[in-house]
């Protein structure tokens, strides 16, 4: 049975101007179902949907906005109300790489609203419409940042960790009832926001960066199989090293040391 079929001919994705997005989008246009893409960038966005309706011969309809903003999370769920959406992609994140005290509060603001409660609003939204209907799928971006306390990354794990769970709880609740919820957990992908953060060689503990569209692909081999998975055979290898074998203590300073050294930290700014 294709995703079509078993979903429903249309899909969201939020956060799908480039990436992980832009991969969960040309993957959903592979199969032939129609598209709403959101993102904040309008140009990057539209030409995104423009080649995917040329390519695929699928319907797509952009809509450019900041979910950052309540007022347009808002608008958004009016302006899809009539919508039938079989299947819900939310990749968008406000990520800020640095001691937490340095960063603005307005972009901390920002990265709970994009992170935590925009998913949150669309979950409740989309879901609810799902139920009525018995079928439906959600997939929410998490992160191997979210699997443990993460240094210099903290609201951004702390909201990978949110969306992890929520899914997780989810796919227990709703699995009986025809909606298929999963959180997709990635490592290092080779995105044009990993790229431009310009991360130092990795060591041991950061596995090989993955493509999107690999991530994208063993996403939809496992939805309605698992409530949560770690992308890439190296990220679960090491997740299991982190997480199984060491103590929490030494995982936490694994990671705050491997971003440190990765983007050229000094400790002295987190005073």
């Amino acid at each position: 049975m294709t995703l079509k079929e078993k979903y429903g001919g249309k899909a969201l994705v939020a956060g799908a101007s480039e990436g992980i997005g832009a991969a969960f989008a040309e993957y959903l246009a592979s199969e032939g179902m129609d598209l709403i893409l959101i993102a904040r960038r309008e140009g990057p966005l539209n030409r995104s949907g423009d080649d995917l309706e040329k390519r695929y011969g699928v319907n797509v309809k952009c809509i450019p906005c900041d979910l950052a903003e309540e007022d347009t999370q808002q608008a958004l769920e009016k302006e899809l109300a009539g919508m039938e959406i079989g299947i819900m992609v939310y990749n968008a994140a406000v990520s800020y790489i640095g001691p937490f005290m340095q960063d603005t509060p307005d972009n901390q603001t920002r990265a709970v609203q994009v992170n935590i409660a925009a998913p949150l609003r669309l979950v409740r939204h989309f879901g609810e419409k799902m139920l009525e209907r018995r079928r439906g799928a959600i997939i929410l971006m998490t992160s191997m940042a979210g699997l443990q306390g993460s240094g210099f990354l903290s609201l951004y794990a702390a909201g990978k960790a949110f969306s992890r769970v929520l899914a997780e709880s989810l796919w227990y609740e709703w699995k009986s009832q025809g909606v298929d919820v999963i959180g997709c957990c990635a490592g290092a992908t080779s995105t044009p926001g990993y790229t431009n953060s310009r991360p130092a060689k990795k060591n041991l503990f950061a596995p090989a960066v993955l493509r999107p569209d690999q991530l994208a692909a063993e996403c939809f081999k496992r939805l309605g199989k698992q409530p949560s998975f770690i992308t890439g055979r190296a990220n679960r290898i090491a997740s299991c090293f982190m997480h199984r074998i060491i103590p929490l203590k030494t995982a936490v300073n694994i990671m705050g040391d491997n971003i440190r050294k990765m983007y050229g930290i000094d400790d002295r700014m987190s005073r």
